[in-house]
């Protein structure tokens, strides 16, 4: 008689809960959320929302980061994505990407700075 394997035993549960709540999807049908990607709230919830997603929008009210709401919610990074994007579809939140919030560093600037430094 072989052992059962050692991710069948009850400890595996809080590992395989949080892929149920997105039905297994490992994307969103959106672009990929940037940790740093600021989230805000938008609108009233709808009837039907799930109670991770009601979380997110409460939570949301004021603008976060996904990587916070992960932190929030104790749930891993992926499936955040997955639920925010979900709620970015149906227009409930807004995100704001790092990249929009401030202009992108000139490369000129970057290759003086690499020379600096390089000179020291």
């Amino acid at each position: 008689m072989t052992e059962p394997a050692q991710w069948l035993d009850e400890d595996a549960g809080p590992i395989v809960r949080p892929y149920a709540l997105i039905r297994g999807r490992t994307r969103s049908s959106g672009e990929m959320l940037d940790l740093i990607a600021t989230v805000s709230a938008i609108g009233d919830p709808p009837d039907g929302l799930g109670p991770e997603q009601q979380l997110i929008l409460r939570v949301a009210c004021e603008p976060i980061t996904v990587a916070d709401l992960a932190v929030e919610l104790d749930l891993p990074i992926g499936v955040v994505r997955v639920l925010l994007g979900d709620l970015l579809d149906g227009g409930l939140i807004s995100v704001k990407s790092p990249s929009a919030a401030r202009p992108r560093a000139n490369e000129g600037i970057l290759k003086e700075v690499i020379n600096g430094l390089r000179a020291l």
